[in-house]
């Protein structure tokens, strides 16, 4: 076992001393950098814990900044296939909370809870899993070489002192697969996007994972012949365990820079998400931000999130979805009306809301200790 330090340039103040895991491959680092600026606001401190591969030389750098970056050997779940892998991990987390008086874990992936017995409070945050995801888009369980994951996670939910899901669809799929979770919270999720006013443009976007199953891309590739307007798609189509989307009606970007796909977001008059399974959704918070009309697949998630903000259709039907494309595409009053309602209602979806909601199962946990202490 072994811990890879990196200097710290903050930790000032002496406010609770909060342990966050997090990776540098998935949408966990951009939420555990804007969560944590926002709490070190309310005097929390952080230390970082990441696992997995190396962050950038950016991605230290800006760690760097809110608290100290330490990087642990193992691997993250969801990219193993040794689960004794990920035995090491308690063994690390406690060498952590001991050497740097942590006051609470903030941990970025359930399994992570496995066999991890402290005396500070942690939380479980369940950005996704793989076993959700096999519900929802497979309609099935995990294969039997990979139960070990709903094995973990349960587990990891047993060892939480809270549990939190970006929204209450991706709580209710938990419930599902899992069973009665104790202390589960609702916190959804945010994105600090800021983006440019410019001029719309008579085009449908899209952006995915397109590889991934659960973000549904045949299906808008399906549609495409049938929309009125181009159809462009963002994002790879080759996965990392040999996974493959064909896209042959679509005008297909291949995968953009985050700075690329805010860009078009702006300019599309028209965003679409058909994903089969969205804990949350960020693509379609930043396309509301940026002003553009949405058409979602009718799942819960964003049922919960834009219903009355957006067009929905089925996630399995592709001239249902080409119809709703072609509804906002036809109607520049009904267009600019569904968009300025998606703008509107991404206005709930802010740091502050956010951070304010994390702030009080913080201060929950971690108020018996203080009563003690006094």
């Amino acid at each position: 076992m072994s811990l890879a330090v990196s200097a710290t340039t903050s930790g000032a103040g002496q406010g609770p001393h909060i342990l966050m895991t997090l990776d540098a491959v998935g949408g966990v680092w951009r939420y555990a950098m804007d969560l944590a600026i926002a709490m070190t606001r309310e005097g929390y401190r952080f230390t970082f814990a990441g696992l997995g591969p190396q962050p950038s030389a950016a991605q230290r750098a800006e760690a760097e900044q809110i608290g100290q970056l330490l990087w642990l050997d193992a691997p993250l779940d969801w990219i193993t296939e040794d689960e004794t892998a990920l035995d090491r991990i308690p063994d690390l987390l406690r060498q952590i909370v001991e050497a740097h008086e942590i006051d609470l874990v903030h941990l970025n992936l359930p399994s992570q809870a496995a066999g991890l017995s402290l005396d500070i409070p942690v939380i479980a945050v369940s950005h996704s899993c793989v076993v959700t995801w096999f519900a929802a888009v497979r309609h099935s369980a995990v294969p039997a070489d990979w139960d070990w994951q709903r094995r973990r996670n349960r587990e990891g939910f047993d060892h939480a002192d809270a549990v939190v899901a970006p929204s209450h669809g991706h709580a209710a799929m938990l419930g599902d697969s899992y069973g009665k979770i104790a202390n589960l919270h609702v916190v959804w999720n945010c994105s600090t996007a800021r983006p440019e006013s410019l001029a719309k443009e008579e085009l449908v976007f899209a952006a995915g994972r397109w590889w991934d199953e659960g973000k549904n891309g045949a299906l808008l590739d399906e549609a495409a012949p049938h929309s009125a307007w181009p159809l462009f798609m963002a994002g790879p189509v080759h996965g990392p365990s040999g996974q493959w989307q064909e896209l042959k009606h679509v005008k297909a970007l291949g995968e953009l820079p985050h700075s690329e796909v805010k860009q078009w977001m702006t300019k599309a008059a028209i965003v679409a998400s058909p994903s089969r399974y969205e804990p949350f959704g960020l693509a379609a918070l930043e396309a509301a931000q940026a002003g553009a009309a949405l058409v979602l697949a009718d799942i819960p998630t964003y049922r919960e999130l834009w219903d009355g903000a957006a067009l929905f259709a089925p996630a399995d039907d592709p001239q249902a979805f080409a119809a709703a494309l072609n509804q906002l595409a036809s109607n520049d009053v009904l267009r600019h009306d569904y968009a300025a309602r998606a703008q509107e209602r991404a206005g709930r979806y802010t740091l502050a809301a956010q951070a304010a909601a994390m702030q009080s199962i913080y201060a929950d946990l971690l108020q018996p200790a203080h009563i003690q202490e006094a």
